[in-house]
């Protein structure tokens, strides 16, 4: 054990726990905090997007120190049989840029990467290397666990960032292009335009399963790429596995990861849009209820974050319901009406919904009229108990 005695042991470097280091350096600048990263530096190799609506204006003040690609005129959506476009302003941040703004605003020494933690503690954290980091308060932001408690599906995906040999002439992001073989799973492509010869092109897939097969979606891009006439340097690349969370026992799971006395944020937490499995609105407002309750002590803060996660899951079972139709209500290669349906209502409406904050009105706007599914379906998926989201081998 090291002779020093942190305040606050944040194990994770990912979008949640840097973002609670960041704002507990915003507001508690005196406190002596360590960001545990098990990587080479936080964030690891992702991209994390949302809308401008999601964030209020506490949590776009605090990711005003990212290097964040804006949009503010707006995006299209395209289906078969429907394509819009909408005027909310769209926002990207990649991991890489998270690292930067996080190596610049906090203190020195915060950030302690290649830390790969083996056990926590309510007074410190046990890291691979035998070593032992002393801390009054431990939160555990270390991602989702699957487990048989829940049940679901999954959205895949593997992103593409490329240089195009001649400016490819998308001005706005593409969010959802579904007018794409389905392969057994709603499919869509999104493209973000980064520069005037920079795209990055994600192939995403609600699926049944978690598998990721890297060549055949690596292949589609290349397709989809053709079609466009897109070609160029590759700058880099990134593939991940999401949880779409449509039931399940959420005491028993969260009781599975609980240890006595450490704080648990993020989607370890249950912190996550269960349909869009976006998680950065979420992980904002958690880091400034933890930066403004930062003299807690471990176990009074870990009672105060599960209180908040066991609200969050009872707000939003309006999507989980959605997603057990979505999984459950048709052919896979159908899956894509839902969608196509939802992007005929109110924009207010649309915006609404991503932030996980949709009305009465709203969510009677997404039930009523023609089902997208047949409607015995729908009544089978609400009713059955879904697929176990057991950790995958």
């Amino acid at each position: 054990m090291t002779g020093r005695r942190h305040d606050i042991a944040i194990a994770g470097g990912g979008l949640s726990g840097g973002l609670i280091a960041l704002a507990l350096q915003r507001a508690r600048p005196e406190l002596d905090v360590v960001l545990l990263e098990a990587g080479g530096a936080p964030g690891g190799n992702h991209r994390w997007s949302w809308f401008a609506s999601d964030l209020d204006e506490a949590g776009a003040d605090l990711l005003s120190a990212m290097r964040i690609t804006r949009w503010d005129q707006g995006y299209d959506v395209a289906f078969p049989a429907h394509a819009r476009r909408l005027t909310t302003g769209y926002r990207s941040l990649a991991s890489a840029d998270f690292a930067a703004a996080l190596a610049r605003e906090l203190a020195p020494g915060t950030i302690r990467a290649n830390a790969q933690v083996v056990a926590l503690h309510a007074d410190g954290v046990e890291l691979e290397t035998g070593a032992r980091i002393a801390a009054r308060t431990v939160i555990d932001c270390r991602g989702f666990a699957p487990s048989p408690d829940l049940c679901g599906g999954w959205q895949v995906f593997m992103g593409r960032h490329l240089r195009t040999a001649q400016p490819h002439g998308v001005t706005r992001p593409v969010i959802m292009d579904a007018r794409v073989n389905q392969h057994g799973a709603y499919r869509f492509v999104y493209v973000l335009p980064l520069a005037h010869d920079e795209l990055f092109i994600e192939d995403t897939y609600y699926a049944d399963s978690p598998d990721l097969d890297r060549r055949a979606l690596s292949s589609r891009i290349d397709a989809y790429c053709a079609n466009h006439g897109w070609n160029g340097e590759l700058l880099g690349h990134e593939t991940g596995v999401l949880p779409v969370v449509t039931g399940g026992n959420f005491n028993a799971w969260q009781a599975s990861l609980r240890v006595p006395g450490v704080a648990r944020a993020g989607a370890r937490a249950g912190f996550v849009h269960p349909l869009t499995s976006y998680t950065l609105p979420q992980a904002a407002a958690t880091a400034q209820l933890i930066a403004r309750e930062a003299d807690l002590p471990g176990e009074q803060l870990a009672a105060l974050l599960e209180g908040e996660a066991a609200r969050h899951w009872s707000a939003t079972g309006f999507y989980r319901r959605l997603g057990a139709m979505l999984f459950g209500a048709g052919a896979p290669d159908q899956r894509y009406r839902i969608f196509e349906r939802f992007y005929r209502l109110p924009e207010p409406s649309i915006e609404r919904f991503y932030a996980a904050r949709s009305t009465l009105g709203d969510k009677a706007r997404v039930l009523v009229g023609k089902p997208p599914v047949p409607v015995l379906g729908a009544m089978r998926a609400l009713l059955a108990s879904g697929a176990p989201m057991a950790e995958r081998a």
